[in-house]
């Protein structure tokens, strides 16, 4: 019997980054059907504009630096990005707006420090954040979910509002938000944050019509049934070794704890942390955006400290700051901490002290 011997790590499951892509791409299935049947077809369309517009702004900008166009088109990291950035922006963005964040994170959050594997920020998220601060009245108008709409937009009036600002009836976003009564319908997080600034406390801004008909008390109409759908895409990753549980883990509990805290100090003004975890971006971040392998830390405590600080970033800049969500921002911010991080994480090598001497016999 011939035995063949191989250098370490020692790896069960061997994937390329292709394959880790595509698995990626494929947990995020259930959450983007379940967003588009709450948020209408506009999910699907931003998702093919931007997916081809960063496959043809990375083919472009690989040819002009001389780079193999074929082999890293196809690794799907482009493809990857562009469904991240169609899932995080409102469904009835005009197309040239989702097209300018695309360009954002592919030509300069990634390529201009030398494409995949050398940038240090997440693309999607520079792209998001580049539109929120860019457009930030566009940027809010996201439709009422399906259930509480008075007019569900069909395939051609979402491709009409995308591309002209109005539907084939002549409607247009602002129009489409007003639901029962003449009431125009926001985010969760965007009609709490307003409550707020009016004086409403939080148990009062929980009988807006927003959150009638919800799975919880505390979770918007639509935006628990999409956050449980990327969750169950998550736990596949997990499941299948894709992602390490340490960042979704650590960033999950973090965001719990720090609003359960901060809920318990003042009832009326904070939060609960079942709000916080199931409205917004908090479980796709978790386990879609933060986990990015290239961006994120990379040491096993590094992970747990990474994830934990984005939690506190979120609740923090959701409480105190101007934007009712705060994923994009909070991985940022931990972003530029990570050589940081990982330099004082990094595990002692085998034989060596604490300050790096060698261990000798007693």
């Amino acid at each position: 019997m011939k035995l063949s011997l191989s250098s370490s790590p020692h790896q069960r499951v061997k994937r390329d980054t292709g394959q880790v892509m595509r698995l990626v791409i494929y947990a995020m299935v259930p959450g983007i059907l379940a967003q588009s049947f709450f948020f209408g077809w506009g999910v699907l369309i931003q998702s093919l504009i931007a997916v081809t517009s960063a496959l043809i702004f990375e083919g472009v900008i690989l040819a002009l630096r001389n780079k193999p166009v074929e082999r890293t088109l196809t690794d799907y990291s482009a493809v990857l990005t562009g469904l991240l950035i169609a899932i995080s922006i409102p469904p009835t963005l005009p197309w040239w707006m989702t097209v300018t964040g695309v360009f954002f994170a592919i030509a300069v959050a990634k390529q201009i420090y030398g494409g995949l594997g050398f940038n240090i920020f997440n693309p999607a998220m520079i792209a998001y954040v580049v539109l929120l601060i860019s457009f930030p009245a566009a940027m809010s108008l996201w439709l009422p979910p399906a259930t509480h709409a008075e007019v569900v937009p069909t395939f051609f009036d979402a491709l009409s509002l995308i591309f002209t600002g109005f539907t084939t009836s002549g409607y247009d976003v602002t129009q489409l938000k007003t639901v029962a009564d003449g009431v125009t319908m926001a985010t969760p997080l965007d009609t709490l944050k307003t409550d707020l600034t009016q004086g409403v406390t939080y148990s009062e801004s929980l009988n807006s019509p927003i959150f009638e008909g919800s799975i919880f008390d505390a979770v918007g109409a639509g935006w628990g049934w999409v956050s449980f759908a990327y969750l169950l895409g998550g736990l596949f990753l997990v499941k299948t070794r894709v992602i390490s549980w340490h960042i979704p883990g650590s960033m999950i509990v973090s965001v719990f704890v720090c609003a359960l805290l901060m809920h318990l100090i003042n009832a009326d003004y904070y939060a609960s942390p079942l709000f916080h975890l199931f409205n917004g971006a908090v479980i796709v971040g978790a386990f879609f955006i933060a986990t990015d392998p290239v961006s994120a830390s990379t040491t096993p405590k590094g992970r747990i400290i990474f994830g934990a600080a984005i939690g506190f970033w979120i609740v923090i800049i959701r409480t105190f700051g101007a934007y009712p969500d705060a994923v994009a921002f909070a991985v940022i911010i931990m972003n530029m901490a990570v050589p940081l991080i990982d330099y004082y994480t990094r595990p002692r090598v085998y034989g060596k002290t604490v300050k790096g001497k060698a261990r000798g016999r007693s």
